[in-house]
């Protein structure tokens, strides 16, 4: 979906299950960081909008977007979680560099969903031009940190539904 066709901050209140005693860990990368601590804050503030408590929201920095990778596992491993949700941006240069990271990233964060039993939600901005990443961590195209946090909750509920349902048919 394109974001410019789509407020990132817009969503049916209705469509989020409440979120009450659910422990969301947020990995998020210090480079960039006045992008990504409005990607943080719009995470937390969603979070705690839906019924997260404050001390259930583990926050935990690392150097760059790449380190993503190893952040999101290590919180996962820790068992103290639900989910993670993985916030980071990377602006693109002059050289490649932005690719390698962007992929690399995009990939580690996958093989996590698809090989884990704990969501791992990709909040990473891949931008153009610091104006894009700035529209869309609380500028005019909404704020990506809200987005990941309703569907963090979501995903949650999502597996719990399903554990529910194979319980009740085992």
């Amino acid at each position: 979906m394109a974001s410019r066709l789509h407020n990132l901050s817009d969503y049916d209140l209705k469509s989020v299950p409440c979120a009450k005693g659910l422990k969301v860990g947020i990995v998020v990368s210090e480079w960039n960081g006045k992008i990504t601590g409005s990607l943080l804050q719009g995470a937390c503030d969603t979070l705690l909008r839906h019924g997260v408590e404050d001390d259930d929201i583990l926050v935990q920095t690392v150097p760059g977007s790449f380190e993503l990778v190893f952040g999101s596992a290590q919180m996962v491993k820790s068992g103290l979680v639900d989910a993670v949700i993985a916030i980071g941006c990377v602006i693109k240069g002059d050289t490649p560099h932005f690719d390698y990271i962007c992929q690399g990233t995009t990939q580690g964060l996958a093989d996590l969903n698809r090989k884990g039993d704990i969501p791992v939600i990709y909040g990473l901005l891949t931008c153009n031009t610091m104006e894009q990443a700035e529209d869309r961590s609380g500028g005019i195209l909404g704020n990506k940190g809200d987005e990941c946090a309703v569907t963090a909750i979501k995903m949650v509920d999502y597996k719990r539904q399903l554990l529910a349902k194979s319980k009740q048919q085992g």
